[in-house]
Formats: structure tokens, sequence, C-alpha cells
């Protein structure tokens, strides 16, 4: 017997000025703004868009319905999730039960963390292996699984300084 086959690779991308990815990848019909870089082994949905500067690692999946803004990092290994299982099981294909994932500017995302379909507010870490399973409001440190703050952040001229409130 042979095997159905598809490959997509890179198709119906839009990219943005000096953008860089390393192959193997899967990227289709997405949008990538300037200087965003996207490292092996990453697949990138239809309709996703990344902000400029944003820089994706390798084996991350960002599926459909997920916008990042710009000068943000998605660590190694990190998934994104738009299906909740709102009827007990998976959506099998339904889009309606679908839900998006909107992560704001300055945001890093460590390795191995799951995030599903939830708002991120600017000025946040999410740590390596969390799992956001609620909408981010405030600037800060957040870990685990559930996520949970444990340090907010400040915007300052030089940057983000953390300290406690």
């Amino acid at each position: 017997m042979e095997a159905d086959t598809k490959s997509v690779t890179i198709r119906n991308v839009q990219f943005g000025h000096r953008v860089t990815v390393i192959e193997p990848v899967n990227l289709y019909e997405c949008e990538l703004g300037d200087d965003v870089f996207v490292g092996p082994f990453v697949e990138i949905q239809r309709g996703v868009r990344l902000g400029a500067r944003t820089h994706v690692q390798s084996h991350s999946f960002l599926c459909e319905l997920v916008q990042i803004g710009h000068d943000c990092r998605v660590a190694h290994g990190v998934m994104f999730i738009n299906d909740r299982f709102a009827t007990g099981g998976p959506a099998g294909g339904n889009r309606e039960l679908w839900e998006p994932t909107r992560i704001g500017n300055h945001v890093s995302i460590g390795s191995n963390a799951t995030i599903l379909p939830v708002r991120i507010c600017d000025h946040v870490v999410i740590g390596a292996g969390s799992v956001v399973t609620r909408p981010i409001d405030e600037p800060g440190i957040y870990a685990g699984n559930p996520a949970r703050l444990l340090r907010h952040l400040e915007d300052t001229p030089d940057g983000l300084e953390g300290s406690p409130r």
C-alpha cells in the first residue's frame, strides 16, 4: 500500500523585510513581519500573524487564530491550542468551536509552554513548561500549571525591570 503524503513546506506566506527561516518548516497562508526569525521544525498555520522582530524557536506549533505582537520570543517546543474540546472531545475540524489567541508586544514564552486560547497583554514573561489557561491582563512573570502571577513587571524607559508591587 502507498501512503497519501502531503508536503506543504512554505506556501502563500506574506514575508516582511529581512525575515529568516531555518528549514525544514511548515509555513502556509500566514504573515511574518519585518525581521522575524523562524527556527527549524516549526509549523505556522493559516491566518497566523507575527509582529516585527518576533522570534519563534525550533519545534514550536502556532495553530490557526494566533496573533503575536512585535518584539516577542517564543522558545523551543511551545504549543498554541485553539480547540478547548468544548463538546467533550476534539472539534473535528469544526472551526466554529475554535477560539483565538492574542499575544501582546514584548512577550517571552518559555520552552515547552502550552498556550490555550487566551489574550496576553504586553510585557509578560511565561515560564518554561507553564500552561496558560486564563487571560493575562497585567505585565508580569507567570509560571506553573495553570500559570499564575509570580511577580509584576513595571515598564521603565530603560526596559523592563522586575519589582514587587
